[in-house]
């Protein structure tokens, strides 16, 4: 059983992962990243998944407070998730890995983050909502 100080570096650790855009992106200098993706992953898009990241934070330690917000990033993981799978499909990663090594591994990589905290902000939230009706 996850205890509630695991559950808070849970959202700490999402939070940090979202933030690890800025290393893959350089800091929204790398170009290859908007270029395979210019619809979601924009700069603008990946400036968004920095402040999705910073509000997972800013709920690790209340996160019990806001049941219906963690059920809303559960959603959220969801769509990125399902937006990988989408891109993957249409999609060769080489493609990106030949262009740029850090690019290629953000592709590869960030949809699976977005999966395992899809599953982990829903447990939570499931968990929020039987806690009510208990």
């Amino acid at each position: 059983m996850l205890t509630t100080k695991t559950i808070s570096k849970g959202f700490v650790t999402a939070g940090l992962m979202n933030m690890a855009v800025l290393v893959f992106s350089r800091f929204f200098t790398n170009p290859v990243i908007p270029e395979f993706d210019p619809v979601v992953m924009s700069n603008f898009g990946l400036l968004m998944i920095v402040v999705w990241g910073l509000a997972y934070i800013s709920v690790a330690k209340n996160y019990h407070q806001v049941k219906w917000l963690v059920g809303v990033f559960a959603i959220e993981k969801l769509i990125y998730g399902f937006i990988w799978i989408k891109w993957m499909l249409n999609n060769n990663v080489s493609d990106v890995f030949e262009k740029d090594i850090m690019a290629g591994i953000f592709y590869s990589v960030y949809g699976v983050n977005d999966w395992i905290f899809f599953i982990f902000f829903s447990f939570v939230f499931i968990r929020l909502i039987k806690s009510v009706n208990s």
